[in-house]
């Protein structure tokens, strides 16, 4: 990894949206080359390219160069990873129970290691406490994180839930289900700013980015969206 790469990273580590944009424009073809292992499975070419996007910058945010892994390495699984958990869950991909074993696995080593240091530990240290790899630990975490869920906050500390009303505990369960249906009955653009903003966490400006328009067209569509969800819910 040459010094400017390094540069970027450290940067857009430490929530510089300039440097996360550049990294994600000067790895396009990186993530094209993923996303194209997954064509003909009946997601559109930019919506894989989109999704790979997403674990691009996942894998920005989780990447330890400490551990002295290159970062292409360690950010191919985080984007077929991203494409496959929603392929996953549209039917199309299955996660095999080595993965599920994996995953659990490394769950119980980063809360070992949360109670022993009270942080989050790094890429390297869940390395040493499992014995896996930084790209197995991408891979295995990507693939059966749950691919949404309604009470992820924004950088605005708001949920989706939160957004559309303030539900009792024992409404919640049916709230979620026609939460849920609302969401399929969005147009696709409103549904794709939905799922980037409140289900993997995204900034505005990390959805244009994604989706290629202004942050004030995604201020728009997400607005827009809301309130036809709530039009849905009535």
């Amino acid at each position: 990894m040459n010094e400017d790469m390094r540069s970027l990273l450290r940067r857009a580590q430490k929530g510089d949206r300039a440097a996360a944009e550049t990294l994600v424009t000067e790895n396009a073809g990186l993530i094209w080359s993923v996303a194209r292992r997954y064509f003909g499975r009946g997601t559109e070419p930019d919506d894989l390219f989109q999704l790979g996007s997403v674990g691009f910058l996942k894998a920005i945010e989780g990447f330890d160069e400490n551990y002295g892994t290159c970062f292409s390495t360690y950010a191919v699984p985080k984007i077929s990873g991203e494409i496959r958990r929603f392929l996953r869950d549209d039917g199309a991909v299955k996660v095999s129970r080595s993965i599920k074993e994996q995953a659990a696995k490394i769950r119980q080593a980063r809360l070992r290691l949360e109670q022993r240091s009270g942080r989050e530990p790094k890429l390297s240290e869940l390395a040493e406490e499992t014995g896996l790899t930084p790209e197995e630990i991408a891979a295995a975490e990507t693939a059966v994180n749950p691919a949404d869920s309604f009470q992820r906050e924004n950088e605005d500390g708001f949920s989706l839930e939160l957004v559309l009303g303030d539900y009792g505990a024992e409404e919640r369960l049916v709230e979620h289900v026609a939460l849920r249906r609302a969401i399929e009955r969005l147009p696709e653009r409103e549904r794709q700013v939905i799922a980037l903003r409140y289900y993997h966490g995204l900034t505005q400006q990390s959805c244009a980015r994604v989706l290629h328009v202004s942050q004030v067209q995604i201020s728009r569509i997400e607005r827009r969206a809301v309130d036809l969800l709530r039009t849905y819910m009535e």
